[in-house]
């Protein structure tokens, strides 16, 4: 999704190919379809070792983006930082703190995730999982949503959500996928454990593959047959009983 208001760029491809080597906050690549060579090279690889996804696009979209010559290549540079998500977990495991994080799967407008970053800040949540695919990237609009929640919470980007789950299980965080029709009502769920919570689009909900591999499926239940609750009023929702929780048992 391309922000409301367009985020500070980099522009032709030793500045940004620099930038990466550096390690300054790059928040997104943008490749000519066909550019080459050995910087190109060079960049994607960068953006590979670092999870900065890299969108590949015509030239007409560079053009529109800046009028300086971009040589096939732009970048968006990042009002955040980003931290690998295995040293997120041995970072809050260091604590002394049970992990609590929230892992966003196809969650691309940047107001929800603004929302879920103040709500997961204020129910004691640690971290959000952000896949570099599929995803909002982190404006502005959305620092301003969550009311500077964003710069106060650990944001660990990672190339999918798939390799998520698997560095989470990994590290024995259990990984709940929420849905609809979950087999299991939030307040039956042990949220006391070390947990990730899997929040989906709201079109389409969590992904096939955190379905099936989900440790549970949870649900949010509701007095009426009515399935339009936003994706961050679910996510609060969930938050807070995980808070109740943990407040009960001392954590």
């Amino acid at each position: 999704m391309k922000p409301s208001r367009p985020l500070p760029l980099l522009v032709g491809r030793k500045p940004v190919m620099e930038a990466l080597q550096q390690g300054t906050g790059i928040e997104k690549v943008f490749l000519l379809r066909s550019a080459s060579g050995p910087e190109i090279n060079t960049i994607k690889q960068l953006c590979k070792e670092h999870n900065i996804p890299i969108s590949q696009v015509p030239v007409e979209k560079l053009d529109n983006m800046t009028k300086t010559q971009h040589q096939g290549v732009i970048a968006w540079t990042s009002l955040l930082q980003y931290i690998d998500l295995q040293a997120g977990i041995s970072h809050i495991v260091e604590q002394g703190k049970v992990p609590l994080f929230v892992l966003l799967d196809g969650v691309t407008d940047v107001r929800n995730v603004g929302a879920i970053a103040r709500s997961a800040l204020c129910c004691g949540a640690q971290a959000l999982i952000l896949p570099t695919s599929h995803a909002a990237s982190l404006t502005e609009e959305a620092i301003k949503t969550s009311a500077g929640a964003l710069r106060k919470i650990l944001l660990c980007r990672i190339p999918s959500v798939q390799q998520a789950v698997d560095v989470l299980r990994l590290n024995g965080i259990q990984v709940l996928g929420t849905q609809m029709k979950g087999s299991i009502p939030i307040y039956d769920c042990d949220f006391t454990i070390p947990t990730a919570i899997v929040m989906g689009a709201e079109d389409t909900g969590i992904s096939k593959d955190v379905i099936r591999r989900a440790d549970q499926l949870i649900r949010i239940p509701m007095a009426a047959d009515f399935d339009s609750l936003n994706v961050s009023v679910a996510t609060g929702m969930i938050l807070y009983e995980s808070l109740r929780q943990r407040i009960a048992a001392n954590l």
